[in-house]
């Protein structure tokens, strides 16, 4: 096993300040952007493996009501089909790539989705003082070893983190932790905290793939809410 980890990390780039290389292009290869649990085929909605730990989402009693009632009215409620900002982390495993820049002050994740960006502060100065709503988050990260960690608190409560109708509140706070775990490969872990919603933390996590092919870069799309309007449910004719 020791001989196996020496190897991988031999295959793991490196930037130019000696830090792990996590440029590139990424994207996910699951389903749990439609749910993070697993999940069975219905119309619209491919079947999958879920990305929670445990597959267990610690609710508490009333929050456990709204996501269901999030869930029998997402065609309407998601933010998504509104054309709003995801958020983070859904961001991270919607069908969309992403492609990281690393700097020595920051690191940029630059999503094809709307155009999003996000920068992860890398100075050590700490967040700002709040409370801020944010849809992406003030993002704050550290190395620990070979492991990119990011701190992200000041979120707006108007994200979910599937089409399922999980939520949470303003008082999320997340811990996202990014490996190279070889060339083309990296794993991405999250720990989230809302002691408003949850009675616990919990986590999920997932690899991510780089995108190899040779003219790979992010393409656009842009989501405009009012060509979506007139198809929302209980819109007047």
């Amino acid at each position: 096993m020791r001989y196996w980890a020496v190897a991988i990390l031999l295959c793991v780039p490196a930037a130019a300040d000696a830090q792990p290389d996590l440029q590139g292009i990424w994207r996910v290869m699951n389903t749990a952007a439609w749910d993070i649990q697993d999940h069975h085929a219905s119309l619209g909605v491919p079947a999958g493996r879920g990305v929670v730990e445990g597959n267990d989402i610690p609710y508490q009693p009333w929050a456990l009501e709204k996501k269901k009632a999030n869930a029998a009215s997402r065609a309407a409620l998601d933010p998504d089909a509104r054309c709003l900002l995801p958020g983070v982390p859904r961001i991270t495993y919607m069908p969309f790539p992403f492609q990281i820049v690393q700097q020595a002050d920051q690191v940029s994740i630059l999503y094809e989705y709307n155009h999003a960006l996000r920068h992860v502060y890398m100075n050590g100065n700490p967040h700002p003082e709040g409370p801020i709503e944010w849809w992406m988050g003030d993002s704050r990260g550290r190395w620990d070893g070979s492991t990119l960690v990011v701190d992200t608190i000041h979120f707006t409560d108007q994200t979910w983190f599937d089409k399922a109708g999980n939520f949470h509140s303003e008082q999320l706070h997340l811990v996202e932790r990014y490996t190279r775990t070889g060339a083309d490969h990296m794993r991405y872990e999250v720990t989230i905290e809302d002691p408003k919603v949850f009675t616990r933390p919990w986590a999920m996590s997932m690899t991510l793939y780089r995108m190899v092919e040779p003219d790979a870069e992010l393409l656009e799309y842009d989501c405009y809410a009012y060509l979506l309007e007139e198809t929302w449910p209980g819109k007047e004719p």
